[in-house]
């Protein structure tokens, strides 16, 4: 749709993605500020529950790691909304588009840090740093495709052989 409203390829390409990094902040965002939001109500602990922390009362239940393709969809709505506010109309697909690839990369992704077996050096680190988020600190760690967010905003979890050296 951008490519037929006069961009390039090239153009196209860095518009979406620019929306995969928007992704992967709103992804690390949702994660630290929702999904671990602290509740203290019944109907809070209740909605917490079913958003994120059935996940990670059961972290290997595949059942449990990808959001409903029914919300996802309902979802969109407000996030294309937003975008075509925030950009021109000939932007807008691109943009969205790169923010819709993210989201399948997170899913993919997420999935495969639960129940694959890596046998390179990046997704093993990945896999590493996502089940020390489940496993051992809960509070730290919350990008999921990255680490990138945690580095910015300082919620990155220290390693294991950093914490016996101090």
């Amino acid at each position: 749709m951008s490519i037929r409203m006069g961009h390039t390829i090239l153009q196209v390409a860095l518009m979406m993605a620019f929306g995969i990094f928007v992704w992967t902040l709103l992804e690390y965002t949702l994660h630290r500020f929702l999904f671990h939001i602290k509740t203290k109500s019944y109907w809070g602990n209740t909605i917490h529950y079913l958003l994120h922390g059935c996940h990670h009362k059961h972290p290997m239940d595949g059942q449990r790691l990808v959001f409903p393709p029914t919300a996802t969809a309902i979802l969109c709505v407000p996030f294309w909304n937003l975008i075509k506010f925030m950009s021109t109309p000939s932007i807008t697909p691109a943009v969205f588009g790169g923010g819709l690839l993210g989201y399948v990369m997170y899913d993919v992704t997420h999935y495969y840090l639960h129940h694959g077996q890596p046998t390179s050096v990046v997704p093993k680190s990945l896999k590493k740093y996502h089940l020390n988020h489940h496993f051992r600190i809960q509070n730290k760690g919350f990008g999921i495709t990255s680490s990138l967010w945690d580095k910015v905003f300082g919620t990155l979890p220290s390693t294991i052989s950093a914490e016996k050296s101090s």
